[in-house]
């Protein structure tokens, strides 16, 4: 993740912090414990200083021994850490430039162990955000409790619903497609309590009687009575000849499943894009409606439904994007590579599996990104946001160009370097829409002073904008 021979060129971010600790034990390192651990992991160098120019320069560390012995003393303490996530590994001494400094690698927590909180008091949870620590709010500490359950979300039983909720036409809809997918199968002959039962959309509560469980809701229910259990609720689909569908219009169900089957129709209109027909497609689809579909279940059954902002999927010309509320339960990096799968609603999922849709194995997201790279498209993007919880996949339809570099070359001297690093802002902003000073500054390898005043001139410009966001400033393109 880092190069120590370099640890210059370096500066904090979303992953990195560093502290003199030349004092000792620096007593903030425990918020950035549990930030990075509840966050996506990170590393904490002790005996880095950050110079003016936000640049990392080592100092040599007394007695760093000490300091590891306190380190691990402290962190297996519950009074200081609710818990150590950390191996013998994730902890060294290393030597730079004749300086002695301890390197901490703080891995992602599972889910299981979040949150990791400090000082033996769960509102003491951090996460990580751009430069800095920050404490979570009840929201989304509650969030990750929620997830910490083995049992899903969806699962919960709710205890004053009943059967009358479901919108009966959702229900037979999703019935008949299932008759037509499995054939014969044995739920077939089942009234739609017994049905449900069996999906772990309804069980039996302590009273005796059939309820409903927060997938059943979510799946079959409408929508006013949806939003009673999530304030939150929202489903939207957007594109560009202006076309809305939302959940609260009041002319459909409004629910999960509905929401699927309408805007799948529409993802799979106006699609004249040149692909490869050969591969991975059921039910007859091409890869690229495969792969799309695939991509609109992913958000559905990963949601965290209790969380602000919605499900919303935007088709533009040239790309979809796909985004809801909640981040990954797994590393994205795992998910990409296949194999490894953790949905955040698994009686979604299941009902989804019923018909064919998704796949208990992990390879959904990784035949979305084959069936891009077949078609030699831009890669996937997936981008998650943190405070409130994101995550947006971006697929676009561009085509992948690998510039020679005496082209490169030739562009390049008709720019001032202005020119081209405000071109290469514009860029990334483009591509992950929003980002702080020092994300920027890492990609361009260039002091955080430096892209601010790239970014005022932009501000200036009316090209970019500036936002607070958890009292980190966070730039975005004009819309």
């Amino acid at each position: 993740m880092i190069d120590l021979e370099s640890i210059s060129k370096y500066q904090e971010n979303n992953r990195i912090e560093a502290k003199t600790a030349l004092g000792g034990l620096p007593h903030s390192i425990w918020e950035t414990y549990s930030a990075f651990a509840n966050t996506l992991g990170g590393i904490i160098l002790l005996g880095v200083r950050e110079e003016k120019d936000k640049s990392f320069h080592t100092v040599n560390l007394p007695a760093p021994e000490s300091l590891v012995r306190e380190f691990w003393d402290s962190v297996n303490d519950p009074k200081t850490a609710s818990v150590n996530i950390l191996s013998r590994r994730d902890v060294r001494i290393e030597t730079i430039n004749g300086d002695r400094i301890i390197v901490i690698n703080i891995p992602r927590a599972d889910r299981c162990y979040k949150p990791v909180f400090v000082e033996g008091n769960p509102m003491n949870t951090y996460r990580r955000n751009g430069e800095g620590d920050y404490k979570c709010t009840v929201e989304e500490y509650q969030a990750m409790v929620r997830d910490a359950s083995f049992q899903t979300q969806d699962m919960l039983l709710l205890d004053d619903s009943d059967p009358d909720m479901i919108c009966g036409k959702s229900l037979s809809g999703y019935r008949h497609l299932m008759k037509y997918s499995r054939p014969g199968h044995i739920w077939e002959s089942l009234d739609d309590d017994e049905f449900l039962m069996k999906m772990g959309a309804a069980g039996i509560g302590k009273d005796g009687k059939t309820h409903l469980t927060c997938g059943g809701l979510l799946l079959f229910g409408k929508e006013k009575d949806i939003v009673r259990v999530f304030p939150e609720y929202s489903l939207e689909y957007r594109d560009f000849r202006n076309d809305y569908i939302r959940s609260s219009s009041g002319d459909w169900s409004g629910n999960v499943m509905d929401f699927y089957f309408r805007v799948r129709r529409k993802l799979n209109s106006d699609i004249n894009i040149p692909c490869e027909t050969h591969g991975i497609g059921k039910n007859s689809d091409t890869p690229l409606q495969f792969a799309l579909r695939e991509a609109f279940a992913n958000s559905l059954v990963n949601a965290d439904y209790y969380l602000g902002g919605g499900i919303t999927v935007e088709k533009l010309k040239d790309q979809i994007i796909f985004s809801n509320p909640g981040t990954f339960r797994v590393d994205v990096e795992a998910a990409i590579s296949g194999g490894v799968f953790d949905p955040r609603n698994n009686v979604i999922r299941n009902f989804f599996n019923m018909i064919s849709i998704g796949d208990r194995a992990g390879s959904g997201i990784p035949n979305i990104f084959r069936v891009w790279r077949e078609n030699n498209w831009q890669e996937p993007k997936i981008t998650q946001a943190v405070g409130p919880d994101r995550t947006t996949l971006t697929l676009s339809f561009l085509p992948k160009v690998k510039k020679k570099a005496s082209d490169r070359s030739v562009n390049n001297s008709e720019l001032t370097m202005k020119q081209i690093k405000r071109q290469m802002i514009i860029a990334y902003l483009t591509e992950h829409r929003s980002a702080s000073a020092a994300d920027l500054a890492s990609y361009l390898n260039l002091r955080v002073s430096r892209v601010r005043e790239y970014l005022q001139e932009l501000i200036a410009d009316n090209v970019v904008i500036e936002e607070v966001k958890n009292k980190i400033r966070i730039y975005r393109l004009k819309s």
